[in-house]
């Protein structure tokens, strides 16, 4: 008569810091889903297991079950944990997946980043990697190649003999002088961007790259097209703005140097912080006072160029660099979608406005020109892109200082 075998009772673990596969194996999904409830209510119990019977058994040690709070939040959470060398990476993860000082303190920690310090520590670790994580890459700056800074200074050189020999030929030449400047112009912006901190992780979406090339086309061509178009024209070429072409080359230096100055700062108050609030209330001002160093930076360099050319520097051009330099910083960190929706909509204010003034030529369509008409006529044709570009910035801004002010934001070397 044979007997039947009994199941093998599971083993203890091998460490007793380690990951409990038995543990994780009680953490139900309805215990991961309520463990802020659980927090809320305080229910933090723990079980002792039984003894194993038989031989070379031992007491199997104390452990934390469903009634743990936070090890139903790492469950969750568990490959952010374990793939974490610094607990701010955790902090930063928790928060891009809602979690707020204030759900934190249901979890009896006074805010996010003590929370991640314990998820931290809990987690099993060798001491090679506990020795390499002294040193974390989260509170350091993102390393750039070499010469970075000097890159951001080819799109203005490029411009700048551009215009140079732009002056000095004439006929044909002046012709392959300008397109050989625009090719030259757009590798160098290619490569600033390329590898500044300014480089975004994610490819530009074709809109967003062909709404980017109109809104420059405009500022090099649009306020000489639409004073035209108000007068009854064009009758005849108009010359691109080379002032509006030179400042804006020329400010891709101080704006590619302000993005750096950002990304720099914001990593050095992160791990300073000891909290998100505080964090994020220390960005904000951050960000504010680099777009107004920029803008600084950029007015000054349209005004010059205005001198060398012997026009007034244009406005327009102003508030698209501004609007320029805010959608590049929000997608050199991931953020896509507000740059794109905000470039649209400032390209298709401007291409409105002058296709209304076309439009107004048609039999019984006078009344469609008459706000572009009577803005040109009041304050110049630079106010249409001052008002398009100026909104789309002013939005922008605004949209940049709640997402950026984040510190999961700041957690991957991406800037």
């Amino acid at each position: 008569m044979t007997r039947q075998r009994k199941t093998d009772a599971p083993r203890a673990p091998e460490s007793p810091g380690g990951w409990d596969v038995r543990s994780e194996e009680l953490v139900a999904e309805a215990a991961v889903s309520g463990a802020e409830t659980a927090a809320g209510s305080g229910a933090v119990s723990g079980t002792e297991a039984p003894a194993v019977s038989g031989a070379g058994a031992g007491s199997r040690p104390t452990r934390r079950g469903a009634g743990d709070p936070v090890k139903a939040l790492m469950h969750r959470h568990r490959e952010l944990c374990e793939r974490a060398v610094d607990p701010l990476e955790i902090a930063a993860g928790l928060e891009a997946h809602g979690v707020t000082d204030r759900t934190a303190a249901r979890f009896r920690h006074r805010d996010v980043f003590a929370l991640a310090e314990e998820m931290y520590a809990r987690v099993p670790r060798g001491e090679e990697e506990r020795g390499a994580s002294m040193a974390p890459p989260s509170r350091r700056s993102p390393d750039l190649p070499a010469g970075w800074a000097l890159f951001a200074l080819l799109p203005g050189v490029a411009c700048g003999l551009t215009v140079v020999g732009l002056e000095l030929g004439g006929g044909r030449a002046r012709f392959a002088v300008g397109l050989g400047g625009l090719l030259a112009v757009s590798v160098a912006l290619r490569v600033a961007l390329r590898f500044g901190p300014l480089r975004s992780p994610h490819q530009a979406a074709p809109a967003t790259r062909a709404w980017v090339c109109f809104l420059l086309a405009y500022a090099l061509l649009g306020d000489e097209l639409l004073r035209a178009a108000v007068a009854g024209g064009p009758d005849e070429p108009w010359a691109p703005s080379l002032t509006a072409a030179l400042g804006l080359s020329l400010a891709v230096a101080p704006g590619v140097w302000c993005a750096r100055l950002f990304a720099v700062a914001a990593r050095k108050r992160l791990a300073l912080s000891k909290g998100l609030t505080e964090f994020s209330a220390s960005v904000r001002p951050l960000l504010l006072g680099v777009v107004a160093l920029y803008l600084c930076a950029l007015w000054a360099l349209l005004l010059a160029a205005g001198a060398v050319q012997g026009e007034p520097a244009p406005a327009g051009a102003g508030a698209l660099g501004a609007l320029l330099l805010l959608s590049a910083l929000l997608s050199s960190y991931g953020f896509t979608r507000a740059p794109l929706l905000t470039l649209g909509a400032a390209g298709a204010v401007e291409a409105g406005s002058v296709a209304s003034v076309f439009a107004a030529r048609l039999p019984g369509c006078d009344w469609i020109a008459v706000p572009v008409e009577e803005a040109v006529q009041a304050w110049g044709p630079g106010a249409v892109p001052v008002i398009a570009c100026g909104a789309a910035a002013a939005a922008l801004l605004l949209h940049a200082a709640r997402v950026l002010s984040r510190a999961s934001a700041h957690a991957d070397e991406t800037p």
